[in-house]
């Protein structure tokens, strides 16, 4: 199983031992001063116009100096995006060894992003910063920090229509994903760029191999240019990223929220430093993006990197590594699942980690094995340093607290077993049954939380299965295929996957991190610029189920729907002595809008409704045992989160 492409790359020859150690790993207490690092005073120069040496690991050494690193901050220029008439300029602030200008060229690792000015990177929301003459002094994160010593340079790229950039802002559309494309093309010799004082910027210091990184918006960026094909994007590390706005912002036809694109479009343009009214745009995506249907139109198309217009999986030439939380209720799990379906699918070379946290950065949850597993992909995709991280396997996935199994592929069920309702509350194995009708009345005020529990509850259907002999382990993306008829003009259902039993789980409060006091520093210092981050752990607690994945659909029209609602991919060990709970039930409140807002009458027919369950271990594990099901009170909301896409009051 390969990881990265190897065609064309430079080759790597090892032309020397780590100098000075890594600064990494050192725990201070909170706020305490930490010194700068330097490099040797003169590092050994890169043989063969090689900009890195390695180290005794294996790895690219810190042998360059960060303080005195060069600083520039440039505006490349880029198409008319916003439709005034006039190019964008976008702001790229970068860092790059300064004993390496005019010897060697570095490859970039660059983190693409709305946030610099309106709202912080990182679990410390930190901002840019610049000196008296507006050059870059400061940049958020670790990046540069830790890979600009190690022959890197690092570019933090404003998004057209935020910080320093012109243009507007377009919720992953053209004008966002194209003003960054312009940066990496610029790297590559293909672009035009300046200074703040009109004189030309160029790249000749660059290798032109880029890698893009970020979390959340960032890695968003990261798929977006990538399915354009862009020539020098050389890999990405999507964290907790969009891969098709339409699943980031609805489900099956039911939005999570309404005017959405243009809420955060105007929010991420927020304190940007140079004025512009945006008002039209922001009309047109309200008015395109059909919140009244929930349709995927031609807004939406646009803004799918797996198959869309503005480009897709099969364009993609850029390695990916994927990391995901798999309690993420912000960027929902399908847009990893199908976006690593999109690319497998095209033979993209693919490495993923997914941890049981939510929308959590692995640099703050798992610093350590998160930090050396980077630098090793970054030094073989982008300084193409043979250290066989290609032929380890590709998949990480946490399926417990704290236990990670390895895996060459996902998801790791290849099997789906076929579970079918019964009219006495059941959920088993075998055959279905006959056409049985199942009813409950709509109740709009009604949270999913308040449906899981056990006793009656006429506004939802709960089946279980019997306790498991075995532990399940469920891998990929549960659905429910049924039979809904129902009164109402336009219905919705919502259908949930939970684990009952008690057991130590991430807790959802949070996304499952809780922030500590101590601090550890990751790369070197300077005198604007520590390197030190506070440390992270897992809220980790007991709890008497957990939800697994949910799922919504629309309902267009009264009468009777035949359709199959797909979930929330998740991967987990069920323990023995569980049970596995199926939850139908109409309006989800809080979770999605509410187009059905009366006391409608919903029914299900039995005989011919399935859950497809992904799981490996053994299928027939089922049997009787008293219920885990624990009474509605008893039940914390907080074990089934409201999505995150939901505008604040």
């Amino acid at each position: 199983m390969g990881v990265s492409r190897g065609s064309g790359r430079r080759s790597s020859r090892p032309v020397g031992a780590a100098l000075v150690a890594a600064f990494t790993g050192l725990v201070v207490a909170a706020g305490a001063a930490v010194p700068a690092t330097a490099a040797p005073a003169a590092p050994p120069p890169a043989a063969d116009g090689q900009p890195y040496v390695l180290g005794d690991d294996g790895a690219t050494a810190p042998v360059y100096s960060y303080g005195d690193a060069i600083k520039e901050s440039v505006w490349v220029d880029a198409p008319d995006l916003d439709g005034d008439g006039q190019p964008e300029r976008i702001a790229a602030d970068l860092i790059r060894p300064a004993e390496l200008d005019g010897e060697a060229e570095v490859p970039v690792v660059m983190d693409a992003s709305p946030y610099y000015s309106c709202c912080g990177r990182g679990n410390e929301s930190e901002l840019k910063t610049y000196d008296a003459d507006g050059t870059i002094e400061s940049f958020p994160l670790f990046y540069d920090n830790y890979f600009v010593p190690r022959g890197y340079a690092f570019v933090a790229v404003d998004m057209a229509g935020t910080g320093r950039s012109t243009g507007c802002t377009d919720h992953g559309g053209p004008s966002d994903i194209l003003s960054v494309k312009a940066v990496v093309d610029w790297l590559n010799g293909r672009g035009t760029a300046s200074y703040a004082d009109g004189t030309p910027a160029e790249s000749s210091w660059s290798t032109g191999a880029t890698g893009m990184i970020g979390k959340s918006y960032d890695g968003t960026l990261a798929n977006g240019v990538a399915a354009t094909g862009v020539e020098g994007l050389e890999t990405i590390v999507p964290i907790a990223a969009i891969s098709s706005w339409y699943d980031y912002d609805r489900a099956q036809g039911l939005p999570f929220s309404t005017g959405y694109p243009a809420w955060l479009s105007q929010y991420v343009a927020g304190d940007r430093h140079e004025a512009k009214n945006c008002s039209a745009q922001l009309e047109q995506m309200t008015a395109d993006s059909a919140d009244d249907t929930g349709a995927h139109n031609a807004f939406w198309d646009e803004r799918d990197y797996r198959a869309g217009t503005l480009g897709d999986a099969s364009q993609v030439t850029a390695s990916v590594f994927v990391m995901h939380g798999l309690q993420d209720t912000n960027v929902d799990t399908p847009n990893f699942s199908r976006w690593w379906e999109a690319l497998g699918e095209h033979g993209v070379d693919r490495k993923m980690w997914l941890s049981r946290l939510g929308h959590v950065d692995p640099f703050d949850s798992d610093r350590a094995a998160w930090v050396d597993t980077l630098h090793r992909w970054f030094d073989h995709e982008l300084h193409g340093v043979r250290n066989g991280i290609d032929r380890e396997p590709a998949v990480r996935v946490e399926v417990a607290p704290d236990e990670w199994v390895e895996q060459d592929d996902w998801p790791a069920a290849k099997r789906t077993t076929k579970l079918r309702p019964k009219a006495d509350g059941s959920l088993s194995l075998g055959a279905g049954g006959p056409a049985v009708d199942a009813d409950w009345v709509n109740d709009p005020s009604q949270r999913f939380s308040r449906a899981l529990g056990a006793g009656e509850n006429p506004h939802r259907l709960l089946f279980t299965t019997g306790t498991l002999r075995d532990d399940l382990r469920v891998s990929g993306t549960p659905s429910v295929t049924t039979t809904v008829s129902s009164d109402a003009p336009t219905g919705q259902v919502t259908v949930g996957l939970v684990d009952y039993g008690p057991a130590d789980r991430v807790l959802p409060q949070g996304d499952g991190a809780l922030t500590l006091e101590t601090e550890s520093c990751w790369g070197a210092a300077s005198a604007v610029d520590d390197a030190c981050y506070l440390d992270v752990e897992r809220r980790i607690g007991p709890t008497d189920l957990q939800v697994l994945a949910r799922g919504w659909a629309r309902l267009d029209g009264a009468g009777t729907h035949r359709l199959t609602v797909e979930m929330q991919a998740n991967d987990l060990v069920v323990p023995a002595g569980h049970q596995l709970g199926l939850v139908v039930m109409g309006t989800d409140r809080g979770a999605t809008v509410t187009v059905d807002p009366a006391a409608s009458e919903y029914s299900v027919d039995l005989g011919s409704t399935t859950l497809d369950l992904p799981v490996t271990g053994p299928r027939a594990s089922f049997a009787p045992g008293a219920s885990q099901v624990p009474d509605a009170d008893d039940i914390d909301p907080s074990v089934a989160p409201l999505t995150g896409v939901v505008i604040p009051d």
